[in-house]
């Protein structure tokens, strides 16, 4: 039997991009692309549905963090624009790009965990299968179920 996964872990799991159900199998083939299935567990990703919530979480984070260091910038030193730009152009293509892939996993580890989309077929056959191996067997010794 395992222990169902808890919200934080699968969030966590998805974010270091590994298999929010086992942590152990990789969630990316490429990029971007989701395998279909977990080498190590099997657990199904067909589902999931993650499209732009990624990119838009992705601009608003970087933004949060870019704006204020460029106007800290700004206003402590206020350097020339082209400056300006090699600075902070890099620093934001830089920052979403590294930020894109871990934020989708995130997105899906919260698809996989709440069941969202297709995901509650396999969180329901998961459940099945824990709920079956806490059934007591007969133990044919002493005739009484065990514990």
């Amino acid at each position: 039997m395992t222990a169902p996964v808890s919200l934080k872990k699968a969030l966590w799991r998805g974010f270091t991009m590994k298999c929010p159900n086992c942590g152990q199998g990789h969630l990316f083939g490429a990029f971007l692309k989701v395998v279909d299935n977990c080498e190590v567990c099997g657990e199904d990703y067909t589902p999931q549905r993650a499209d732009d919530l990624p990119a838009y979480l992705v601009i608003a984070i970087v933004g949060h963090l870019v704006v204020p260091g460029l106007l800290a910038v700004e206003i402590a030193y206020s350097p020339p624009a082209w400056l300006q730009l090699l600075i902070w152009l890099p620093v934001t293509g830089l920052s979403a790009i590294f930020l894109l892939q871990p934020v989708k996993g995130t997105i899906v580890g919260l698809q996989w965990q709440t069941g969202m989309h297709g995901f509650e077929a396999g969180r329901q056959r998961r459940a099945n299968q824990d709920r079956v191996a806490t059934t007591p067997v007969p133990n044919l010794i002493s005739k009484e179920l065990a514990p």
